[in-house]
C-alpha cells in the first residue's frame, strides 16, 4: 500500500505544481484551453486545469529595443549609416500572442524597414537639423502598424548618423567658409559704424578748430608714454597764433 501511495503523491504534487501559477504585477498570462483562447489573467495566483490549459506569459513593462545600423541613401543621394532606439510596451497581451507569431522580432523588423524608408525621403541637412521631426514621424508610423498587435510605441530616437569621411571633410570646409563669411560681415559692419563716428567727429572738429590741436597734443602724449624713443614732430603754426597777435599789438 505504501509503495502505491508514494507514486500517487508524486503525481498529485506534479499536477498541483503545473496547475498553480503566480504572476508578478507587470506580468499577464494568456490562457489557451484546448487550443482556444480563454483570455488573459493576472497578476497574482492563477489556477490552470492540468493537461487542458496552456499559459503564455507576457510582460507589460516598457522595452528598449536597439535598431541596428541601417544603410540609408538620403533624398540628395548621400549614403549614411543610421541607428536608433525604440521604446514600446504590450498593452493588449491577447493580441500580442494571437495576432503575431513573435511580436519582438516583428517589431524589430518593422522598425528597421520604416527607418530606411523615412530617412530615404529626407535630405541630409534635414536629417541632421530636424531630427525631432523625423523621430515623431517614425513613432507615429511604427505605432500605427503595431497597434493591431496590441503594442504601443511610445518613443523612437535616432542615436547616431555615421557620415562618410569625404562628406565630413566637405561639411567642415563649409562650416569654415561660413565662419569666415560671418567674420567679414562683422568686420565690414564695424568699419561702417567707425566711419560714421569719424564723420560725426570731423563735423564737430570743423566747427571748433582748437579741438583738433588738443587732439594732436593728446596723441603726442600717448606716443611719448608708449615708446622710450625720440619723436620728431612738426609744430602747427596755429599754436603760436595767439602770441603773434599779442606781439603785433
Amino acid at each position: 500500500m505504501q509503495t502505491f501511495f508514494v507514486p500517487v503523491l508524486i503525481i498529485v504534487i506534479f499536477i498541483l505544481a503545473s496547475a498553480i501559477k503566480i504572476l508578478k504585477e507587470y506580468e499577464r498570462g494568456v490562457i489557451f484551453r484546448l487550443g482556444r483562447l480563454a483570455g488573459a489573467r493576472g497578476p497574482g495566483l492563477i489556477l490552470l486545469i492540468p493537461l487542458i490549459d496552456r499559459m503564455v506569459k507576457i510582460s507589460l513593462r516598457t522595452l528598449a529595443m536597439d535598431v541596428p545600423p541601417q544603410d540609408v541613401i538620403t533624398k540628395d543621394n548621400v549614403s549614411v549609416k543610421v541607428n536608433a532606439v525604440l521604446y514600446f510596451r504590450v498593452i493588449e497581451p491577447t493580441k500580442a500572442v494571437v495576432e503575431v507569431e513573435d511580436y519582438l522580432f516583428a517589431t524589430s523588423q518593422l522598425a528597421q524597414t520604416t527607418l530606411r524608408s523615412i530617412l530615404g525621403q529626407a535630405e541630409l541637412d534635414e536629417l541632421l537639423s530636424a531630427r525631432e521631426k523625423i523621430n515623431q514621424e517614425l513613432q507615429e508610423i511604427i505605432d500605427n502598424h503595431t497597434d493591431p498587435w496590441g503594442i504601443k510605441v511610445s518613443l523612437v530616437e535616432i542615436k547616431h548618423v555615421d557620415l562618410p569621411q569625404e562628406m565630413q571633410r566637405a561639411m567642415a570646409r563649409q562650416a569654415e567658409a561660413e565662419r569666415e563669411r560671418r567674420a567679414k560681415v562683422i568686420h565690414a559692419a564695424g568699419e561702417y559704424e567707425a566711419s560714421e563716428k569719424l564723420a560725426e567727429a570731423a563735423g564737430r572738429i570743423e566747427g571748433h578748430p582748437t579741438a583738433l590741436q588738443l587732439r594732436f597734443l593728446q596723441t603726442l602724449t600717448e606716443v611719448a608714454s608708449e615708446n622710450n624713443s625720440t619723436t620728431v614732430f612738426p609744430v602747427p603754426i596755429d599754436l603760436f597764433k595767439a602770441f603773434l597777435d599779442k606781439k603785433s599789438e
